[in-house]
């Protein structure tokens, strides 16, 4: 399954001054694709979209594009490079900051204070990846008090780790006005945080908890309101898929 979405304010152009190309290798309901995509969006790049099925073996032809079989990946060509395969969340989305230095994440060497915005974006979501995500699927799959025991932590380590990190956010990281890759990297994750607390995979206090944290609480509601974290967001199909996903596991796990 493939599609293009185009920039419809004009295709900003690579350092050689030619647009680039680019396909991108996904799937709607993966966070870490999701990633790929608000790039994408932000940065006003057109692309054609092959969609990968996660539920399937992958075919041989995507293993010879990225033997490791996860999304995403692009291939990337703009006039000097020409079908370049860059692959893994974080360095395609840095990979196509770096390539056009916008609100996302500006130049190294495009200001005295650029270097240091690079710096602590970097810090926040190494922070944000190493010390929150890693207890979304944990919580998940626990179940009674033990799944009570991983939401207090996961609340404890972002009152300590992320919380201040947020006090300059007007509305976003460091006090940008726009969408920084420090939301591209993080807001996949938040938006299935918030989403699956309904009760089942997650308590419904968790999200209450989030949102009486000054700092966080005003920030995240800025993020989930973004149309580039929201237009491939299906809420529906990615609890049901995520609720499968955790019954089989539990089931496996027996």
């Amino acid at each position: 399954m493939s599609s293009t979405n185009a920039n419809t304010n004009g295709v900003p152009n690579g350092t050689n001054g030619i647009s680039p190309k680019i396909i991108l290798y996904t799937n709607h309901g993966c966070p870490f694709a999701h990633r790929a995509h608000i790039a994408l969006k932000e940065l006003g790049l057109p692309y054609e979209e092959v969609i990968i099925d996660l539920d399937k073996p992958r075919e041989p032809w995507y293993l010879e594009i990225n033997p490791r079989g996860l999304v995403p990946s692009i291939k990337y060509s703009n006039g000097i490079l020409s079908d370049e395969v860059i692959t893994e969340s974080a360095i395609v989305a840095q990979f196509l900051a770096d390539s056009f230095p916008s609100h996302l994440l500006p130049a190294s060497h495009s200001s005295p204070t650029a270097a240091l915005t690079r710096a602590r974006i970097a810090f926040f979501t190494d922070t944000w990846n190493t010390k929150v995500q890693s207890y979304m699927y944990p919580i998940f799959k626990a179940e009674g008090a033990e799944k009570e025991e991983q939401v207090d932590a996961c609340v404890a380590a972002i009152e300590k780790e992320i919380e201040p990190l947020l006090a300059e956010a007007k509305p976003f990281f460091g006090g940008s006005e726009k969408l920084t890759l420090a939301e591209a990297i993080v807001a996949p994750f938040l938006l299935r945080f918030y989403a699956c607390s309904n009760g089942d995979l997650m308590p419904k206090s968790f999200k209450e908890r989030m949102q009486k944290l000054p700092n966080f609480g005003k920030w995240a509601d800025q993020v989930l309101s973004q149309e580039s974290v929201l237009y491939i967001w299906d809420e529906e199909k990615v609890i049901s898929r995520t609720t499968q996903r955790i019954a089989k596991m539990k089931q496996a796990a027996k």
